[in-house]
């Protein structure tokens, strides 16, 4: 029993790597696309109608997103929130009275 649970940390600890290395890849990937849709941005108009930033933005927001799921990051329900909910449901239950059919 004791090498599945070693095995179990090891395949989450290898998918949070995996998460983790996506979202760098993607970080890159964002950068050049960022630089390359800027320099046509300026080539085609400079700037005087910045549309890039829509592109930019909308791509920045979803790899916000990617990375706060990669790097585990929950600002609104906290570290222990799940575990703090899970006992609170349980002693609900302890407080209600059983009705038997």
């Amino acid at each position: 029993m004791e090498t599945f649970r070693k095995d179990d940390k090891y395949y989450r600890a290898k998918e949070r790597l995996t998460l983790i290395k996506k979202f760098y890849m993607s970080l890159t990937f964002f950068i050049i696309f960022a630089i390359f849709i800027a320099s046509l941005n300026y080539y085609v108009d400079q700037w005087r109608h910045p549309w890039f930033l829509w592109a930019v933005g909308g791509w920045g927001l979803g790899l916000f997103f990617q990375g706060a799921k990669a790097f585990k990051w929950n600002p609104i329900m906290g570290k222990n929130w799940e575990a703090r909910k899970m006992k609170e449901f349980m002693e609900e239950n302890d407080n209600e009275p059983t009705v038997k059919f």
